[in-house]
């Protein structure tokens, strides 16, 4: 049976009986992994020229991408952010890739999904607490307390058994957010091309499509800021 709207996983036989939003990821990731394969296979081509050439079209575009990525997560967690740099960065360019599919005609892109949408956040979630564990131990566990060693000491229980649920629910809203906040942006820029061309299929839609294309990139930004903040907070030490 053939997705409707999803013109494209008919021409893939494996793919068209896969629910939309897993075709489309599956495409996606298959295009990116021919992109990677590519621009390493220049860059073994172009040795160590340090100079960019205009032949190697796909390395330049990688270096471009992976270089803005390396630098904001530098500038956004600091010395430890190149740690994060692959999860971070495979994050960045499957939400974008999937987001900007969906201005291809015939696509229905993952993200528009709330299973893939949920699938990124919560792998956001659990490695965010991954690495808090890792790097503080058990004593990950005070990040959920309110404890202030100059205050007395029923206070301090009174506090932390108040604060205790509020920062649990805090935290387990962050999936929620991250993954409703992609998935509401995107169906929506995306339904709202839909309707312009169907509408008026000649010219009108260009706007719009340059405004989805801003959208697309804008939150994908927002997704990888958002995580970046969730890893630095976790794995940040307490200042004495």
């Amino acid at each position: 049976m053939e997705h409707e709207g999803f013109a494209w996983a008919s021409f893939i036989p494996f793919l068209k009986h896969l629910p939309p939003h897993v075709s489309n990821a599956i495409i996606v990731s298959i295009v990116l992994i021919v992109i990677v394969i590519i621009a390493y296979r220049q860059i073994k081509q172009q040795g160590d020229d340090p100079v960019p050439s205009a032949h190697f079209t796909c390395r330049n575009l990688m270096e471009l991408i992976v270089e803005f990525i390396s630098n904001l997560i530098k500038e956004t967690m600091g010395p430890r952010g190149p740690e994060f740099m692959l999860l971070i960065g495979t994050l960045a360019l499957f939400i974008l890739f999937n987001n900007l599919s969906g201005l291809i005609p015939g696509f229905l892109p993952a993200t528009d999904s709330t299973n893939t949408t949920f699938a990124c956040s919560i792998t956001v979630f659990v490695m965010t607490h991954f690495y808090g564990f890792r790097e503080h131990g058990v004593k990950y566990l005070k990040h959920f307390v309110f404890i202030n060693p100059s205050w007395p000491w029923p206070a301090n229980v009174i506090i932390s058994i108040i604060m205790c649920p509020i920062e649990l629910i805090g935290h387990f809203a962050r999936p929620l957010s991250l993954g409703l906040r992609l998935f509401g942006n995107m169906t929506g820029d995306h339904k709202a091309t839909a309707i312009f061309f169907l509408l008026v299929p000649f010219l009108v839609p260009i706007p719009i499509m340059f405004l989805g294309l801003f959208v697309c990139f804008v939150q994908a930004f927002v997704f990888i800021l958002l995580s970046m903040v969730y890893f630095s907070g976790a794995i940040a030490h307490e200042e004495h």
